[in-house]
């Protein structure tokens, strides 16, 4: 679905405290989860306004935000 969103507490529900915990803590998980979620915006803002852009464009910001929740994921998990 086009412009839905994908941020942490959407996506790891389960995780909510954590998240909030290591948002507080934790620097490095700080700065990517901003990194993760300004990509977020910008996708979704792309696919929100159907203005014509590369497919491939819009792959590589899709597979960098799914890189950078991989390594967020693997930080609440493993923390």
């Amino acid at each position: 679905m086009l412009g839905e969103p994908h941020d942490l507490l959407h996506e790891f529900p389960e995780y909510r405290d954590r998240i909030i915990e290591l948002r507080h803590t934790d620097g490095r998980f700080a700065r990517l989860m901003i990194e993760y979620n300004e990509l977020d915006a910008q996708i979704r803002s792309l696919e929100e306004r159907s203005l014509p852009v590369a497919d491939n464009y819009m792959e590589d910001l899709k597979k960098v935000r799914v890189t950078l929740k991989d390594e967020l994921y693997d930080k609440l998990r493993l923390s």
